[in-house]
C-alpha cells in the first residue's frame, strides 16, 4: 500500500506553520490513541501514520527533504539519510513527550 501524503494524513496545507501542524497531529493523536481504542487496529495504524508524518513535517530539515522528494527522502530507502525501517511505539511515545511535557500524558503528571 502507497504512503499517503503526510499533509493529508494531518489535515493541514503545505504551507501550514509549525503551530498548525503540532495541532493537527496532537488532535489526531488524542483521537486515534491506543489506550482509547484498545484492540481496534485501524486506530493503531492512524495513530501510527500520523506519528510518522508529524515525525517528519515537525522536523525543518526533514519537511524540507520531505517537500522536495516526497517519501524517498525520509523513509530510510532513499539514501536521503532517513530513518531505517518504521516507528516504533516509544519513538511515538517520546513524541507525546516532547508535545505533552515530561509525562508523555495528555493529561500531566497526578502528584499522589
Amino acid at each position: 500500500m502507497a504512503k499517503r501524503d503526510y499533509y493529508e494524513v494531518l489535515g493541514v496545507s503545505k504551507s501550514a506553520d509549525q503551530d498548525t501542524i503540532k495541532k493537527a497531529y496532537r488532535k489526531l493523536a488524542l483521537q486515534y490513541h491506543p489506550d482509547k481504542n484498545p484492540g481496534n487496529k485501524d486506530a493503531e495504524e492512524k495513530f501510527k501514520e500520523a506519528a510518522e508524518a508529524y515525525e517528519v513535517l515537525s522536523d525543518a530539515d526533514k519537511r524540507a527533504r520531505y517537500d522536495r522528494y516526497g517519501h524517498a527522502a525520509v523513509d530510510g530507502n532513499g539514501g536521503f539519510g532517513g530513518r531505517s525501517g518504521g516507528m516504533t511505539m516509544e519513538d511515538i511515545f517520546q513524541q507525546f513527550s516532547d508535545i505533552f511535557g515530561d509525562s508523555g500524558s495528555p493529561f500531566g503528571t497526578f502528584l499522589i
